[in-house]
């Protein structure tokens, strides 16, 4: 762990890996909810970075975090948001071929998992989430897409993410869910915040001439 000041007061937290900072950010987590944390504006994880901002005592707090000790990156904290999902993507065959099962058995291992979103970027509302394991890694297309619809989940390396807007992708697609990710009108704008738990729930695939675009 490194601990860098950012300004007057933020802390910039560095981890060795990304299962590191997810498990830094998860005991942040329980260390506001439960008090210790006070004055804290703002906990913002990326993929191996931490990042505190509003530190009363940003000196103090940078030299106690180098002796904390972590609890289980995935500690239940909070519900869990449920998002369902027709697993209806163009990628969702390749993925399963690399898995070595079949679609179905593909649908039923995602569907099983409980995600949790490690940290936010790339577009408003789009998460980085966790929970399948090394095992289940696939790599990026080797030629993205131009344009990938709202609302296409997707996995890219260690990662399952649900694009918020259209927009240029290279992540494989297994499926579509309607849920909105970014909504200005709600509060919070983000359906998915760094932190939150969730789960993909099949549902049933349009009827025919239906279809979800692609």
């Amino acid at each position: 762990m490194r601990v860098l000041r950012v300004g007057e007061r933020a802390l910039l937290v560095e981890l060795a890996d990304g299962a590191a900072a997810e498990a830094f950010h998860a005991e942040l987590l329980r260390r506001r909810a439960a008090g210790a944390l006070p004055g804290v504006r703002e906990i913002v994880p990326a993929a191996r970075t931490v990042l505190l901002d509003g530190v009363p005592e940003p000196a103090r707090l940078a030299a106690e975090l180098p002796g904390w000790e972590p609890g289980p990156r995935h500690a239940r904290v909070g519900g869990v948001v449920e998002v369902p999902v027709r697993y209806d993507g163009p990628d969702l065959a390749e993925v399963a071929a690399r898995w070595g099962v079949s679609p179905a058995e593909a649908v039923r291992i995602h569907s099983s998992a409980e995600f949790r979103v490690a940290f936010c970027g790339f577009a408003p509302g789009f998460g980085y989430l966790t929970g399948l394991g090394a095992r289940y890694e696939v790599p990026r297309r080797a030629t993205p897409r131009t344009a990938v619809p709202a609302g296409a989940v997707a996995l890219a390396g260690p990662y399952t993410g649900v694009y918020p807007r259209s927009s240029p992708g290279g992540w494989q697609l297994i499926g579509t869910t309607d849920a909105v990710l970014w909504d200005t009108a709600r509060e919070p704008a983000a359906l998915l915040s760094p932190g939150t738990r969730v789960r993909f729930t099949p549902a049933a695939a349009p009827s025919a001439g239906t279809g979800a675009g692609r």
